[in-house]
């Protein structure tokens, strides 16, 4: 012991003694022993390392197997339905779709895998795909009914919580597959988030657009066109491009075009708007400021403001918001100017292929995008459309549940609402139509609760679906009408142009006139279709905000209190659809004529018009010009005839 420390000693003297001797070196040669130790720690180091990949091997494996069994997973749950069913028929439903899934997979396995071996391998490819085409046949449906017996047991199971969560007020939510109290004030908070989000994004998607193309969005872009340069140009870049274009489109040049002098003009007023800072700053923000309506854009005219003139849904949009019919027509059109946008730049300019091939790809998935965005804003906008018409309806009836109004007074108060709206021209359609689905809506949910064994909310279930199907069969049969009347004003006109077009260059009055006539003729049938979806629209949009304000506030409501909202929304609606009734019966007519109609949609197209330049109009003063315009053509009418 004593003789190893001694040694050890020595060791350590002498190293020392090396280390600080002025013959030391910034890197010493190793000694023999010390090279030596490092080959043999080398050694072990490598072995250790060859021993730990051995060992992550079968964890590696182990990942690999995990992954695919996840993707296998993924594709059974594509394949057959394993969600976890909310109820009994919930269930049943799920495990019927599976049943059907699973038998659509066999047979299609059984056609489709002897083609596909047929097609690979010839004559052995066919036997080998015929014999799994038979194995997935007998398998897939099999494994159908299985999932399809679990989810039912599954949805039976979950039947007690279903009735006891339900009799709680709680909500069932069908992405999270859970139950939970739902509050309109909370949703509408959320959707508002989303939908800003959601408009945060589409926005950074066209800007990602317009700078991938090395442009910048502005308000208008028709004089950037003109001088054909980029949003992004500079002063020098301005003038060259003027320069360049004034020379092309000179007068002196184009000594045939009746037009030249014209597109000179404009040229020279595109290029000194945008040469001067202010004025182009002021054309970025605002674009073109004209009172011409053959000069206003796509994105300045509002549809919206077009329908509401056209059906008079102002009085009633606290209850249904917005017309789908109005917010569709306006997506359609701002995509419509966003497109041409696109296909005005994509035409500017000269790219290399490898270039033109990159941006196509890269606009592809940026409109793929912007689709699944707008696609995504579409549901929340009707989600909030329905929690703010429900807010509406509350802030309604919530005298009347809260006992500070009696029965006789609310009844008083919601007959004198339904008189002013009767008034409009298509006041009584409305009022029965959101009377009579408010009145299904209250009965479904108080008879769900008041009546033995829920027997009145099961009748008032089957009156919604009555209803339901004589709304899709009266859209069907509007839509079957709408087409043949335009397909026969269509080939009318058609002849008459052609007629023209054979007697003169240019068509006569007479035959202008019997050409409006007959697109006239088609515009009550285009106005039935209009309003066969508007009605199914709103039977759709007020089944969800009864929803909502039942199922609102149930975690410190009480079922008394819920009913009491159910029943001021069912006086409500009885009181409405009765006024619609007579407003309908007393009417002087069944419906608007061809003229009639035709005299709203010019006046909704004016009052778009004047919006989009700026004007301050409202439905009082619409439906003035609308009466002004009729008493006019009555006047027309008798001095023609006298």
């Amino acid at each position: 012991m004593a003789d190893t420390s001694a040694t050890t000693s020595a060791t350590e003297s002498t190293n020392a003694i090396n280390e600080t001797s002025g013959d030391t070196q910034n890197e010493r040669q190793p000694s023999s022993a010390e090279a030596a130790s490092e080959s043999s720690t080398t050694e072990i180091n490598e072995g250790d390392e060859q021993q730990a990949q051995k060992q992550q091997q079968p964890v590696a494996n182990c990942d690999v197997w995990t992954e695919d069994l996840a993707k296998e997973k993924q594709i059974f749950d594509a394949l057959f339905s394993t969600r976890r069913p909310k109820d009994g028929w919930a269930g049943l439903s799920s495990g019927l779709k599976s049943v059907a899934k699973g038998t659509a997979a066999g047979l299609t396995a059984l056609i489709a895998s002897p083609m596909v071996g047929a097609q690979q391998e010839g004559v052995k490819g066919l036997a080998v795909g015929l014999i799994t085409g038979v194995a997935s046949a007998v398998t897939l449906p099999v494994t159908g009914v299985c999932v399809g017996a679990y989810q039912l047991s599954r949805g039976i199971v979950n039947s007690a919580e279903a009735i006891q969560k339900s009799a709680q007020g709680m909500v069932w939510n069908e992405q999270t597959r859970e139950w939970y109290f739902y509050s309109m004030q909370q949703e509408n908070t959320d959707l508002e988030q989303q939908m800003q989000d959601l408009q945060r994004k589409l926005q950074q998607n066209d800007s990602n657009s317009n700078n991938s193309s090395n442009d910048r969005p502005v308000q208008d872009r028709q004089y950037y066109d003109l001088l054909k340069v980029p949003t992004t140009a500079s002063s020098a870049d301005l003038k060259k491009a003027y320069y360049r274009e004034a020379r092309l489109v000179h007068p002196d040049k184009n000594p045939d075009d009746p037009d030249a002098a014209d597109k000179f003009q404009k040229l020279g007023h595109a290029y000194q708007i945008l040469s001067q800072p202010e004025s182009r700053a002021h054309y970025d923000k605002h674009g073109i400021v004209s009172n011409n309506p053959s000069e206003m854009k796509l994105t300045d005219v509002d549809p919206r403001t077009f329908f509401a003139v056209m059906f008079g849904s102002d009085a009633v949009k606290p209850y249904i918001g917005e017309l789908w019919i109005a917010n569709k027509a306006d997506t359609l059109l701002k995509d419509q100017a966003l497109q041409e946008f696109a296909n005005q730049h994509n035409g500017n300019g000269e790219n290399s292929d490898e270039s033109s091939n990159s941006k196509s790809s890269e606009t592809k998935k940026e409109t793929s995008e912007r689709a699944q965005y707008k696609a995504q804003l579409e549901v929340f906008q009707q989600q909030h459309r329905q929690v703010q018409a429900a807010l509406h309806l509350l802030s309604r009836i919530q005298p009347f549940v809260e006992g500070l109004q009696d029965e006789a007074e609310f009844i008083a108060l919601a007959q004198e609402e339904a008189a002013i709206i009767s008034k409009q021209d298509f006041g009584a359609v409305f009022l029965k139509a959101i009377g009579y689905s408010l009145e299904l809506e209250a009965m479904d949910f108080l008879g769900s609760y008041q009546s033995f064994l829920g027997v009145d909310g099961h009748a008032a279930k089957f009156r919604k679906r009555q209803y339901g199907m004589a709304n899709q069969l009266r859209l069907l049969t509007a839509a079957v009408a709408a087409a043949r009347a335009g397909s026969a004003a269509y080939h009318e006109v058609d002849r008459l142009q052609k007629q023209a077009a054979q007697l003169s260059e240019e068509a006569n009055p007479q035959t202008i006139k019997l050409a409006s006539e007959k697109i006239e003729e088609s515009l009550p049938a285009i106005l039935e279709l209009a309003w066969a979806i508007n009605i199914q629209d709103i039977t759709r949009t007020l089944r969800g905000v009864c929803l909502k304000l039942f199922t609102d506030g149930a975690e410190h409501l009480t079922i008394e209190q819920r009913l009491k909202r159910a029943e001021g929304v069912w006086l409500l609606g009885r009181e409405f659809y009765s006024m619609g009734s007579v407003a309908e019966a007393t009417a002087t007519s069944n419906g608007m004529n061809a003229k009639d109609i035709r005299t709203r949609a010019e006046v909704a197209a004016m009052t778009t018009l004047a919006k989009a330049q700026g004007q301050e109009m409202n439905d009082k003063d619409a439906e003035e010009l609308i009466k002004q315009a009729r008493m006019m053509e009555d006047m027309q009418r008798k001095a023609s005839a006298d």
